[in-house]
């Protein structure tokens, strides 16, 4: 970049008051809050979010140095909440990634539902010789809450997980999304949004949310790296 395009020392320093600034309105916000909903939190941390990335970047044009922040991008935040602010009705959007570590385990696991539903006899034609036959008798045959508690004795390794609550007007008609049941999801519809992954271990990694002792990012309409 030539000098002419580079900001000037009294933009910079100008950048680096307007986050402090930020800072104090986004810490009193927190502390007058009205609950965990308060938009006016969640405006504060909107306008620190953009206090702090504009800094880092003018940072960055003159001196060649970085902020130790992660600023979300918006390609990675949630909108504002727009959904009715008394929902008659409610889904539950829920992913769970596994690796399949074990998959002598798996299927071993897998034998022995079929053998209890057998009373004890052996199918010749087991589905739970192979993979992903294994994996379709054991989540047919176990809640994926219990998967999930008992994943270890499954073979199966944890990977990142979600749960979004989203809010709507009224429930839907019966059938009316089986077909494709997370096409129509509205991220500004998200009430609140739980995260679990392994990447919030990284002491590099900086989010908005309230993060306790096993990773789990939980954060209501306060934004975040990508939660709410």
């Amino acid at each position: 970049m030539s000098d002419a395009a580079q900001p000037t020392v009294a933009e910079v320093r100008a950048a680096a008051e307007a986050v402090k600034a930020a800072l104090d309105r986004h810490l009193a916000a927190v502390e007058s809050r009205s609950g965990e909903d308060d938009p006016a939190v969640y405006e504060a941390f909107n306008e620190l979010a953009v206090a702090a990335e504009e800094y880092d970047e003018l940072l960055y044009d003159r001196y060649d140095e970085v902020t130790p922040f992660e600023i979300p991008g918006a390609e990675d935040a949630l909108p504002p909440y727009v959904g009715p602010e008394e929902p008659n009705a409610l889904s539950v959007l829920i992913r769970r990634d596994y690796a399949v570590v074990e998959p002598q385990r798996l299927m071993a696991q897998a034998q022995r539902v079929e053998a209890a539903e057998a009373d004890g006899t052996p199918l010749a034609d087991s589905p739970g010789r192979t993979v992903h036959g294994a994996l379709g008798v054991l989540f047919g045959e176990f809640e994926p809450d219990e998967i999930a508690s008992r994943h270890k004795e499954f073979g199966l390794e944890e990977g990142d997980s979600t749960l979004w609550v989203t809010a709507a007007e009224e429930p839907a008609d019966p059938g009316e999304w089986l077909e494709a049941p997370f096409d129509q999801t509205d991220p500004q519809r998200v009430v609140c949004r739980f995260d679990v992954s392994s990447v919030f271990d990284d002491d590099e990694y900086l989010t908005g949310g309230d993060e306790d002792d096993e990773g789990v990012v939980e954060d209501a309409d306060e934004g975040g790296a990508g939660h709410r």
